[in-house]
């Protein structure tokens, strides 16, 4: 597990999760993907946003709160952990996050239907496991052999 020192004293890093893991619900900077520390990347990867949008809104908001703007940027740049390059297994995953982080009602929502139609899956097997049906195709099956 990774540490950042505080006063001198070590502690674990807030960026990962108690299985060491990145964690996903957490707001980075993406550089990668960025211009100027990646800040608007990042916001705009947490909210499910395109990045222009999230720039557009910065330069709008230069004019409307100048330089405490840039200074929370800036703080923003070297406080924000950079964005992990596995943070996600795959694309699913990350599509997965973003919704639970802009919309997690209708996520859980999604994850309960879901759930749902597989307990009625299992509940039809297991229903057609115990009936007699089964028991007959497995004895004919059984003859056969």
């Amino acid at each position: 597990m990774t540490h950042r020192h505080h006063h001198g004293r070590c502690r674990p890093d807030e960026s990962r999760s108690a299985n060491g893991k990145a964690s996903p619900n957490r707001l980075y900077r993406d550089p990668a993907n960025g211009y100027v520390f990646g800040v608007a990347a990042g916001i705009a990867e947490y909210f499910g946003i395109e990045a222009w949008i999230v720039r557009v809104l910065i330069v709008c908001g230069l004019f409307v709160a100048g330089p405490p703007l840039v200074l929370g940027y800036v703080v923003l740049g070297l406080v924000l952990s950079r964005k992990p390059e596995t943070l996600y297994k795959d694309e699913t995953e990350e599509r997965f996050w973003r919704d639970v982080r802009v919309d997690p009602a209708r996520s859980f929502s999604s994850l309960r239907h879901r759930f749902r139609a597989l307990e009625q899956r299992l509940r039809s097997m297991e229903a057609y496991v115990t009936s007699d049906a089964y028991r007959v195709h497995r004895e004919i099956n059984d003859l056969e052999r």
